[in-house]
């Protein structure tokens, strides 16, 4: 259902106002149950991963390259009862309170997410994830999710604390692998690592801690460098790091060896250094 708009005045848009205030689009998507795509790639990558649009919002320049995915999210290339909103970009603009760069907003339908348990027996085939204690940067988070997609690794669960990985600024962090890679939220941590210890996970905490194993130690342990080994690195908070609770239920506290004065890495960074070293051969 293609509607053209010419005002901002229709209740229908109210899923796209005041997008850059956080503290007011936490409360509203989670009370609508809905989150954000922007962008015909990570619209896209949402729709292939089998979540649903509410609408769509773009400029009409944008219309005729964004059919494929309205028809492939709707079944109907004008959207079929699902409304794709066509504005000018300064009307967009006024109603979002930012520019679209990537031509196009999606207000999408939250997933359900399953309790932990059950999210690790439907992937009983993972061998590598990773658990982000409390990440409350959204940047930092869609950068995790990026490199755990590019490096191989099976999912990622997030402790209550943890920012939104469907918040539009993660997403667009990104590039839509938040839709690539499964995820959960885990609860009662780090009591609930217990959890994953009994499924066969062995927990590597990333601490700046003097008697950790170096993450190349940590990779060549016979337990860690088996082919059927499943390894479960945890990374902190930005700038607190993790909590002494959780290193001390971890089977290993694990430390990236560095040069030149440097004593740590940025979260996203060292998460990827660990999950390069971790990666399956």
């Amino acid at each position: 259902m293609i509607i053209e708009l010419d005002s901002l005045d229709d209740s229908r848009l109210v899923d796209y106002t005041s997008l850059t205030d956080v503290a007011l689009r936490k409360s509203l998507e989670a009370e609508r149950g809905l989150y954000m795509a922007e962008g015909d790639k990570v619209i896209a990558r949402a729709v292939n991963a089998g979540h649903t649009p509410r609408s769509f919002i773009m400029s009409k320049r944008w219309l005729e390259p964004l059919q494929p995915i309205i028809e492939q999210a709707t079944g109907n290339s004008d959207g079929g009862d699902v409304p794709v909103y066509v504005a000018s970009e300064e009307l967009i603009e006024e109603l979002t309170g930012f520019h679209v760069h990537r031509g196009a907003l999606a207000a999408m339908n939250r997933p359900h997410l399953p309790e932990l348990e059950s999210f690790i027996g439907s992937h009983s085939s993972a061998r590598r994830i990773v658990v982000l204690e409390n990440l409350v940067n959204h940047t930092n988070v869609g950068a995790v999710f990026r490199s755990m997609a590019a490096l191989g690794f099976d999912a990622v669960l997030l402790t209550d604390s943890a920012s939104d990985p469907l918040y539009r600024r993660a997403v667009r962090v990104s590039m839509g692998t938040v839709f690539q890679v499964p995820w959960t939220r885990i609860e009662n941590w780090p009591r609930s690592m217990q959890v994953l210890k009994d499924n066969g996970w062995i927990t590597a905490s990333l601490a700046l801690r003097n008697d950790a194993l170096t993450l190349d130690e940590f990779a060549q342990l016979p337990e860690v460098n088996a082919p059927d080994s499943k390894v479960a690195l945890i990374l902190g908070t930005e700038g607190d790091g993790l909590s002494n609770a959780t290193i001390a239920h971890s089977d290993h506290a694990v430390v990236i060896p560095m040069a030149g004065e440097v004593d740590s890495l940025n979260v996203a960074a060292a998460g990827a250094v660990a999950a390069w070293e971790l990666r399956l051969r």
